[in-house]
């Protein structure tokens, strides 16, 4: 998913942010994973502007799937 992801940052810089955290390795990312409640990896939440939660897809999906989502935060 990872060459995904980063073509995705390229393609949609400067309209939204797309960060990504290792859950396993990162006091940040293992705190935004309780946050959202999130037990598996790959998990993608989306959150809008103000930060409110949006949508989230879990596992592995195609980029087609991952830009509606984006898309959709407009």
């Amino acid at each position: 998913m990872a060459p995904v992801v980063n073509g995705l940052k390229d393609d949609y810089d400067g309209s939204v942010a797309i960060r990504i955290y290792n859950v396993g390795t990162s006091s940040a990312g293992n705190a935004l994973a309780d946050k959202y409640g999130v037990q598996y990896v790959p998990t993608f939440v989306f959150v809008d502007g103000d930060g409110e939660y949006v949508d989230m897809i879990i596992g592995e999906t195609s980029e087609a799937t991952l830009r509606k989502a984006l898309d959709s935060l407009d």
